[in-house]
């Protein structure tokens, strides 16, 4: 059973508020230490700031019930701050890399000692974020949490990092983390993006594979074939499937206990949703029929 839809809202809503407050600190703390890593996390951090208010305000409006206008309901909002997400990562990952090359070259002093006191408190405020949002499983919730463990580990990052200043004196390790962690921000963009586009398309979610729900369903017994399978999600998280299965005659004798059973396996397939339209051997329906079944 899942989460209910306002837990996810209050979720963000922490969010929200642990990363709009960090990225000012960021800001601060950045401009002191002279530190082009901490400065560009928090350029990162501007834009997850922006990206996480979207999301929140987006994820209220996809709990909004379905009218006549939206049949399947407005759930599929929240993956419009997911693809924002990754625009404004992907923007600002271009702009961290233009800025931290030509430090490589020429390196500049960085306070190494308050790198290390800000990089204590990032992975604290960050982690808290990541605990809040980790059992979330909308395409939205998944995208903000690699956000948020993307923080984490950059901070992680930044005290090895600052560390190893402050004993080797050394300030062009600063540039080096910066283009490292960016690199790694980017990686991670394109992976959700690749599942975001994906949702979008109408494609079949990553977690479901196809031809393991038609074994399933071969299994229960009077059922002998299924065909214009069609499985997609809303967000993510909310799974759909329509179907034509053909049947012995005996369970058309009692089609909505037949129905009932299908549902039950489809249940464990992670489809929460399904129409299902039964066949007789000699009759197919459907744009792709197994014509051996036809008379």
């Amino acid at each position: 059973m899942h989460r209910h839809k306002a837990d996810k809202s209050e979720n963000i809503k922490i969010a929200v508020f642990l990363n709009v407050a960090f990225t000012i600190l960021e800001i601060i703390g950045g401009l002191w230490t002279n530190s082009l890593a901490i400065l560009s996390d928090a350029l990162h951090d501007l834009g997850d700031s922006i990206t996480l208010i979207a999301s929140y305000f987006l994820e209220k409006q996809s709990q909004k019930k379905p009218d006549t206008r939206r049949t399947f309901g407005y759930q599929r909002l929240s993956l419009v701050s997911a693809l924002l997400a990754a625009i404004v990562l992907t923007g600002g990952s271009l702009y961290i890399l233009s800025q931290a090359i030509p430090r490589l070259f020429n390196p500049e002093h960085v306070n190494a000692k308050g790198m290390i006191g800000l990089a204590f408190v990032g992975v604290i405020i960050n982690g808290i974020g990541v605990i809040r949002l980790k059992s979330g499983q909308s395409m939205n919730e998944r995208v903000l949490t690699w956000h948020l463990l993307e923080d984490v580990l950059g901070w992680v990052v930044v005290l090895i990092g600052s560390i190893l200043i402050l004993i080797w004196d050394n300030h062009i390790i600063d540039p080096i983390m910066t283009i490292g962690y960016t690199i790694f921000i980017m990686w991670g963009v394109g992976r959700n993006l690749k599942e975001t586009l994906n949702i979008f398309l109408q494609g079949v979610p990553s977690h479901i594979d196809v031809e393991h729900i038609k074994k399933g369903m071969k299994k229960i017994k009077g059922v002998i074939d299924v065909h214009d399978i069609h499985v997609w999600s809303l967000e993510g998280e909310t799974d759909v499937l329509t179907g034509h299965f053909v049947v012995e005659d005996i369970l058309l004798k009692d089609p909505d206990q037949t129905r009932k059973t299908i549902k039950k396996e489809l249940s464990n397939h992670h489809i929460e949703h399904s129409t299902i339209e039964l066949e007789t051997k000699s009759y197919c329906s459907g744009i792709d029929c197994d014509h051996s079944h036809a008379h």
